[in-house]
């Protein structure tokens, strides 16, 4: 399996309105290679670090048929509404949430990285398209995008191949993690199953081992 890199972006931050909260959402698109290393792509920043980038977040993978999505709910955006405006780094067509899985390995470019979470979105989705509930909507119909950490460093340019090298957990799609995780009372042993995926973020790991021992005491 595999697909092509449309684009590469990278942001700086700047203020984001209307309350002028620092944000690195607005990424701009890189033609040559750029560097990536466990933090994520030269160049790239994130204003809050609690919540973004890091080791486990390092690359955000959002596809970009989603757009077409977003635009028919919020047509007076749909102008905006356009690869790279959600602060991705990575944009693609022919991968969703429901074609790729916890624990993917990837090889783009030079470098190898590995599927470890979905994007849960957050307020800052609002403000950036200045249309309140855009974030639930994206939550809501799983239409969230992925993080993946770095393997291997290296490069990666708009236009290489993006390829899956390694799957180890078939039947974890990222739409299937999102519906188990959001359901309202889950099987306890499902949970604890998710949990051991390889690949998984390991805040993913403790935050659904935790919430299986709540659901077993109650």
């Amino acid at each position: 399996m595999h697909t092509l890199i449309d684009h590469v972006f990278v942001g700086a931050l700047r203020p984001l309105p209307p309350e002028g909260q620092l944000t690195g959402m607005f990424k701009q698109p890189v033609d040559g290679p750029v560097a990536v290393t466990a933090e994520g792509l030269a160049g790239d920043r994130q204003a809050d670090r609690r919540y973004h980038g890091g080791a486990e977040k390092a690359l955000h993978h959002y596809p970009a048929e989603h757009y077409a999505r977003l635009a028919l709910r919020y047509p007076e955006r749909a102008a905006l509404l356009q690869a790279g405006v959600l602060g991705e780094n990575l944009s693609t067509r022919g991968w969703t949430e429901e074609s790729v899985c916890i624990g993917d390995l990837f090889r783009i470019g030079t470098a190898l990285v590995q599927l470890s979470q979905p994007r849960r979105p957050c307020w800052k989705i609002d403000h950036r398209l200045d249309s309140e509930g855009a974030s639930l909507f994206v939550a809501q119909e799983g239409i969230t995008g992925w993080y993946y950490r770095v393997r291997e460093a290296g490069t990666i340019a708009a236009g290489e191949v993006f390829e899956l090298v390694e799957r180890p957990n078939p039947a974890l799609s990222v739409a299937a993690f999102i519906g188990a995780t959001q359901a309202h009372r889950p099987e306890p042993a499902a949970l604890r199953a998710i949990a051991a995926a390889a690949g998984l973020a390991p805040e993913w790991m403790r935050r659904l081992s935790e919430r299986a021992d709540w659901l077993e005491r109650s």
